[in-house]
């Protein structure tokens, strides 16, 4: 019986992406991010290495659709006896709720962890991260 081989590639080139989230959808964004991030759309891809940088400015301004923005809300625990804690939509900082969409849809291991290092959200249209070049993603 053969195992099966696999190639393990080292991504020298690792690039920059920016997305604008003006306007888009919260759950769309996330998909075509956490494909970024694991690097499904690379031709060097390889599910046991990480994928490019991603960019995400003007985070306050993504949509959701129907009544998530009244209705929805995000649950934790603290790890305590009753400690379980909730929290509306709209109590929530916006770069923290397009991290948390993007969170759940990467592996949740040493390589999801991995992943949302190279990961940055920024509310406003500004970033520190210009002297990388990013290449701007049209959606």
């Amino acid at each position: 019986m053969t195992q099966k081989q696999t190639k393990y590639f080292k991504n020298e080139q690792l690039t920059y992406f920016e997305i604008d989230a003006k306007d888009q959808t919260l759950g769309r964004l996330a998909t075509q991010v956490s494909n970024i991030l694991s690097g499904k759309g690379s031709p060097q891809y390889s599910p046991n290495v990480s994928g490019d940088y991603v960019i995400i400015i003007n985070a306050d301004k993504v949509r959701v659709t129907g009544k998530k923005s009244e209705q929805k809300t995000y649950h934790r625990h603290t790890g305590h006896m009753g400690g379980g804690r909730k929290t509306a939509y709209g109590d929530m900082k916006p770069n923290h709720i397009v991290t948390l969409a993007i969170k759940g849809m990467l592996p949740k291991t040493k390589l999801g962890r991995e992943m949302q290092r190279k990961l940055k959200v920024y509310c406003g249209a500004e970033h520190p991260h210009e002297a990388q070049k990013p290449i701007k993603l049209e959606s």
